[in-house]
C-alpha cells in the first residue's frame, strides 16, 4: 500500500510540472516573423539597354605595296597627317628602273625590225610588179611570176608581225614603268596615320598578298562605335535612337551619339548571339581614339513621375507556410463576415464565395462550371500581371498588379491596388507558427 501511494505521488508531480511548463510557454509572446519590406514610391524610370563596344574611324584604309623590294625611305610616321596623293614611303627602285630600261630597248629594237620588214615588203612588191610586166611580154616563166607574188605577200605579213612585236614591246615597257611607279607609296586618302608596320631597310614581299605598310584613318573628327547587343535586347533598338557612352580615359565625361544601323549579321560566341549596332559619334576635340572601349547606354523608354515598385518584390515567392496562412485568414474572414442571409457583415466582406471564385492570386471569379471561356478572356490582357505581397494591418497579403517599363532595379506600376507608401515584401524567413501568429494579429 505504501509503494502504490508513492507511485501515485510521482505521477501527480510529473503532471503538475508538465502543466506548469505548458502554462509558462503559453504566457510567452510568439516571436514575430522575419519579413523584409520596401516601400512603394513615385519617381522617374529610365528603361535602357547597356552594351560594350569599340571605337574606330568611319573609314580606315590599309596601305600596302604591290611590288616587292627593300624599303628605301619613309615619309610618314604615327599620327602624321597626310593628303591624298602624298608620298609616304619609297621602295628601292633600282631593279625596276633596270627593267624599264630593258623594256625600252626592246621597244626600240622592235621598231627597227618593223622598219626593216616594211622596206623588205616594198622591195618584194616592186619585184612582183616587174615580174608581172615581164610575164605579159612572155619574157619569164609563169613560175617566176608566182614566186615573186608569194614573196610580196610574205613580206607584207612580216610587216604585220613586226608591228605586233612593237606593240608587245610597248606593253612590256608600260608594265615596267607601272611597276617602277609602284615603288612610290602614295596616300590614297586624306587622314591620319594610326599604324606603321615597316621600317627603313626592311624587305617587303608582295608575291602572295599585298603587305600592309600603313593604316590611315580618314577623319578622326567623325568616328563610330561597334557595339555587341544581345539578341534579347536588339528588338528595343532602332536607327536614329540617341545614345550615350563613357570611356575609361574620361570616366566623368558622357559622350553622345546616335544609332546609324543595326546590322543583320549575327555574331555567335559560346552560344551567345549578339548583333552589331553601329553608332555615329562626333569627335571635334579628338579626345576619342580608335580602339577605346565604350560603355554604351541605349534609352528606349523614359517616364518622369510614376508609381515604382522594387523588382525584388516582383521576384519574391512566398514560402508554403505564408501561402497556407494567407488562405486560412481569407477563409476565416469569409466565414466570419457573412450574415445569415449571405449579406455583408460589419467588416464589409462579402458572403460565402461562389463556386469557382478565389482570392487575388487565384482563378478569375466566375471561372467555375461553364465559366472557363470567360476566365480565359479575362486573363488574356493580364500577361504583364504580377502578384506581390503587401503588408496589410501588419500581415502579408497578396495583391495583383500590372507592371510597365523597368530599369532593372524598379518597375512601373500601371494597374492594381498599390499606392506610394505601401510596404511590399521582398524576403521572408519564419516558421508556420510565426506566420500564423502574425496573420491572426492582422485579422
Amino acid at each position: 500500500m505504501t509503494r502504490n501511494r508513492k507511485a501515485w505521488l510521482a505521477v501527480a508531480a510529473v503532471a503538475v510540472a508538465g502543466g506548469g511548463y505548458a502554462a509558462w510557454r503559453s504566457t510567452r509572446a510568439a516571436p514575430k516573423p522575419s519579413i523584409d519590406t520596401v516601400a512603394v514610391d513615385r519617381g522617374p524610370i529610365v528603361a535602357k539597354v547597356t552594351a560594350t563596344g569599340t571605337l574606330s574611324a568611319i573609314v580606315t584604309v590599309q596601305v600596302g605595296s604591290q611590288v616587292s623590294g627593300r624599303v628605301a625611305a619613309l615619309y610618314a610616321d604615327f599620327n602624321s597627317t597626310v593628303k591624298k596623293g602624298q608620298l609616304i614611303a619609297k621602295i628601292d627602285p633600282a631593279l625596276f628602273q633596270a627593267a624599264a630600261e630593258q623594256a625600252r630597248a626592246n621597244l626600240t629594237a622592235a621598231r627597227g625590225n618593223l622598219a626593216k620588214s616594211a622596206a623588205q615588203a616594198v622591195d618584194a612588191q616592186r619585184q612582183a610588179e616587174r615580174a608581172r610586166t615581164l610575164a605579159e611580154r612572155k619574157l619569164i616563166a609563169q613560175a617566176d611570176l608566182d614566186t615573186a607574188a608569194a614573196n610580196a605577200e610574205a613580206a607584207s605579213a612580216q610587216v604585220e608581225a613586226s608591228r605586233g612585236q612593237v606593240e608587245q614591246a610597248r606593253a612590256a615597257l608600260h608594265q615596267a614603268e607601272v611597276n617602277l611607279a609602284y615603288t612610290s607609296i602614295l596616300s590614297p586618302t586624306n587622314g591620319v596615320v594610326i599604324s606603321r608596320n615597316v621600317d627603313v631597310g626592311q624587305t617587303v614581299a608582295a608575291s602572295l598578298q599585298a603587305p600592309t605598310l600603313f593604316v590611315i584613318a580618314e577623319d578622326l573628327a567623325k568616328m563610330q562605335v561597334d557595339t555587341s547587343v544581345a539578341e534579347a535586347d536588339v528588338g528595343r533598338l532602332r536607327p536614329g535612337m540617341p545614345t550615350s557612352f563613357t570611356v575609361d580615359a574620361y570616366p566623368s565625361e558622357v559622350f553622345r551619339g546616335s544609332v546609324r544601323q543595326i546590322r543583320n549579321a549575327p555574331q555567335t560566341v559560346q552560344n551567345v548571339v549578339t548583333y552589331d549596332a553601329v553608332i555615329d559619334v562626333a569627335n571635334p576635340e579628338l579626345k576619342l581614339k580608335p580602339g577605346m572601349t565604350a560603355n554604351v547606354t541605349f534609352v528606349y523608354a523614359e517616364k518622369d513621375d510614376v508609381v515604382r515598385i522594387s523588382n525584388a518584390a516582383l521576384r519574391f515567392r512566398p514560402p508554403a507556410s505564408m501561402l497556407a496562412a494567407a488562405n486560412g485568414r481569407d477563409g476565416a474572414r469569409a466565414a466570419g463576415g457573412a450574415g445569415p442571409s449571405g449579406s455583408s457583415g460589419p467588416s464589409g466582406a462579402s458572403g460565402p464565395a461562389r463556386p469557382g471564385a478565389a482570392g487575388p492570386a487565384g482563378p478569375v471569379p466566375g471561372a467555375g462550371p461553364g465559366g472557363t471561356a470567360r476566365a480565359e478572356r479575362a486573363a488574356a490582357p493580364l500577361r504583364d500581371a504580377r502578384t506581390v505581397w503587401v503588408l496589410r494591418d501588419g500581415a502579408p497579403a497578396p495583391v495583383r498588379i500590372r507592371v510597365g517599363i523597368s530599369d532593372g532595379a524598379v518597375s512601373e506600376v500601371v494597374g492594381g491596388a498599390l499606392q506610394p507608401g505601401d510596404l511590399v515584401v521582398t524576403d521572408a524567413a519564419a516558421g508556420p507558427s510565426h506566420f500564423a501568429a502574425g496573420l491572426r494579429r492582422g485579422l
